[in-house]
């Protein structure tokens, strides 16, 4: 339930627009509704300023089509992450104002004007091609919380006056998220370039000694530029969610 929501139905029972025992039905769900399938949380949105998202990874498209259903039936936007192209579709069939990132593997369902409450631009930085579906996750994510989002695409150290040509981008970010796999310097280098938070992300992309994203969080971890903080390997998604609360953070 968003919160002005909340707001007019309070005012309603106020005003005697709606009876008590209505007003009583329609809070029922809150804080939380079992679905069979899951506890979906309504109530998140009161505490945290933004409503559940939905983890596809390992659910079936049976569970994901129940869970967007019920959260939709609450007039709340949808965002699906990590959902596979043969899961979605029964979804985009059924929400024909839906969208799907490839890239980034995310169902979005928007019933209401994002509110963009926030400082300025977060920006997303992609080191290499092979780094962008993370990088897109930060993206999706980061709009659908309701931030204004840019992008830079393959402007990894291995050629680093890509980077320098965007140099307008990075004096106008209010936040930076960095997706870098291989040995992870990118982060550094952006760090010592702004004076804004920094958030880096590690990808599982690179050779054998890049253990998975290891090498790389490992070196983003021992970043000797300040400033940077540092999420988990692949996790565009945290990223935003970082990014989304210190650009909220009004100076």
């Amino acid at each position: 339930m968003h919160p002005n929501d909340l707001k007019n139905l309070l005012q309603a029972i106020r005003d005697g627009g709606l009876s008590v025992e209505a007003g009583m039905e329609r809070l029922r769900a809150l804080p939380f509704e079992d679905v069979g399938v899951a506890m979906i949380d309504h109530h998140r949105e009161l505490r945290q300023g933004a409503p559940e998202v939905i983890f596809g990874e390992g659910k079936s498209a049976a569970q994901i089509f129940t869970i967007v259903e019920k959260m939709a039936e609450k007039g709340s936007n949808v965002l699906v992450t990590r959902i596979a192209p043969e899961k979605v579709e029964s979804l985009l069939a059924h929400f024909p104002d839906a969208t799907y990132d490839t890239d980034a593997r995310a169902f979005c369902l928007t019933q209401r004007p994002l509110e963009i409450a926030t400082r300025g631009p977060v920006l997303v930085i992609c080191a290499g091609t092979s780094d962008l579906p993370v990088a897109r996750e930060a993206v999706v994510t980061a709009r659908m919380l309701g931030n204004p989002v840019e992008e830079l695409v393959d402007v990894g150290v291995a050629g680093l006056h890509r980077l320098f040509a965007s140099a307008k981008k990075l004096r106008k970010a209010a936040v930076v998220i960095v997706v870098a796999g291989m040995e992870g310097a990118l982060p550094s280098v952006i760090g010592g370039l702004v004076s804004v938070p920094v958030i880096a992300v590690p990808t599982s992309v690179g050779y054998g000694a890049a253990f998975g994203g290891v090498a790389a969080l490992l070196g983003m971890l021992n970043s000797c530029a300040g400033g940077v903080t540092v999420v988990n390997i692949d996790n565009g998604f945290g990223a935003a969610y970082a990014a989304t609360r210190i650009n909220r953070i009004i100076s």
